[in-house]
């Protein structure tokens, strides 16, 4: 007995540093923006570093739908890139600094500026498919509003050349007539860059867009998907963000009137957006997990993109503290990623929703497509210092309901 409690005594009296620490430990002393930069490293690096070297459309393991509709398989690293990159531009487009995050976040900017300038370059073996099929239209608009929300950090930088062949590529898929549905989107986004980026643009194709989503609207922060409404995530993954972002490049930020738009209202974009964005936090469960329905359901954490941009650009509603949403986002993307069950054996995300399920990919995706979860990582483009990660983690509406503490009645959005 003596031994025992002087062994426990001596254990006690270790500096903390050479105590034995669980991997569970580790975890806990994490802070929510560390792990998200953990994730969203890992998410990045094999794609950037790869690409950067002129080995991606080597060295990726690609995973295709079983029903796989025919299309060239070489789509997959277009869709890789482009989304990727528009879930990262954010954060890259943070000042450099010396903090271990700050060095990932350097590493991967210098990959991303490489692997941008492969994938115009025709010599390249990077060079994307931007000439063949309809799909280029769909990445083209992603790569297109990576540049958008990181102009300064991830297009300005790019050589003359690297921009002009950006600029010619970008304009020859006004060869793909979009179908009438969230297609009509990516057509803007594109022209609506171009417009930024002071090359000739086609207006029509963007206020055409502009005009014809404000008329799909059908209330309380919903649009339909085309003439017929589908319950789905696309309000999601491309309606309310390239719509509300085209709105603010063409508008000033609800400066200026947009000629020949109709209806179209920045303000209002916001406001429904911001509803939209109530109902996403609504449905994250106590547990962590979101209601799994509608099609490509792959996109995983790709879901939460509006309320992670509306986070981003300081605009959640007065009934969501930053505190509550960054909670809640970090419950989603811990249960969707502690496991390491969504990457494959290259590191790669794998064909799922939460982990390797290939038979729930419709026929169109691959796991290039998959990396529209990066899109709930938008808020690391906020400092370290930024309310969102200084206040108080808080319970999220429904941790709230099912616990018994109070919470907010919900209401529709009346216009």
């Amino acid at each position: 007995m003596k031994i025992k409690i002087y062994l426990l005594l001596l254990i006690l009296a270790l500096p903390t540093s050479v105590l034995p620490v669980s991997a569970k430990q580790i975890e806990k002393a994490k802070s929510d923006r560390e792990m998200w930069v953990d994730v969203l490293y890992r998410m990045a690096a094999p794609v950037l570093k790869n690409m950067s070297e002129g080995k991606l459309q080597e060295n990726m393991l690609v995973e295709v739908s079983p029903t796989w509709d025919g299309r060239d398989k070489r789509v997959t690293y277009m869709e890789c890139f482009g989304r990727l990159m528009m879930g990262l531009a954010p954060w890259l487009s943070l000042p450099d600094d010396n903090t271990p995050e700050g060095l990932q976040r350097k590493q991967l900017r210098e990959w991303a500026l490489k692997s941008y300038a492969l994938a115009v370059d025709p010599q390249s073996s990077e060079y994307l498919l931007w000439r063949k099929e309809g799909q280029p239209l769909v990445d083209a608009a992603f790569i297109a509003d990576s540049f958008l929300r990181g102009y300064d950090a991830l297009w300005v930088p790019l050589d003359s050349l690297t921009k002009q062949r950006y600029i010619t590529e970008f304009t020859g898929l006004r060869r793909v007539n979009p179908p009438y549905s969230n297609w009509l989107l990516f057509s803007s986004t594109i022209e609506c860059f171009l417009y930024k980026a002071g090359a000739p643009a086609d207006l029509y194709r963007i206020t055409s867009a502009l005009r014809k989503i404000s008329e799909w609207y059908v209330g309380d922060g919903w649009y339909s998907d085309g003439e017929t409404f589908a319950f789905d995530y696309y309000n999601s993954f491309v309606i309310q963000p390239l719509y509300v972002e085209c709105l603010d490049v063409m508008s000033d930020g609800g400066k200026k009137r947009i000629y020949n738009a109709g209806q179209t209202d920045y303000s209002q974009a916001v406001k429904r957006m911001q509803r939209y964005g109530v109902i996403l936090e609504r449905l994250i469960s106590p547990e962590g997990t979101f209601p799994v329905f509608g099609r490509s359901i792959t996109y995983r954490t790709g879901v939460l993109q509006p309320l992670a941009l509306l986070a981003l650009h300081n605009r959640l509603p007065q009934e969501l503290p930053a505190g509550q949403v960054r909670a809640a986002l970090t419950a989603v993307i811990k249960r969707m990623f502690a496991d390491n069950r969504n990457f494959n054996e290259q590191g790669f995300l794998t064909l799922g929703f939460n982990g390797k399920q290939p038979r729930t990919s419709d026929s169109y995706t691959n796991n290039g497509s998959l990396y529209l979860a990066s899109l709930a990582f938008l808020p690391l483009g906020l400092p370290a210092d930024h309310p969102f990660w200084t206040e108080p983690a808080l319970p999220w509406t429904s941790k709230k309901a099912w616990e018994g503490e109070e919470f907010p009645r919900d209401h529709a959005l009346h216009e």
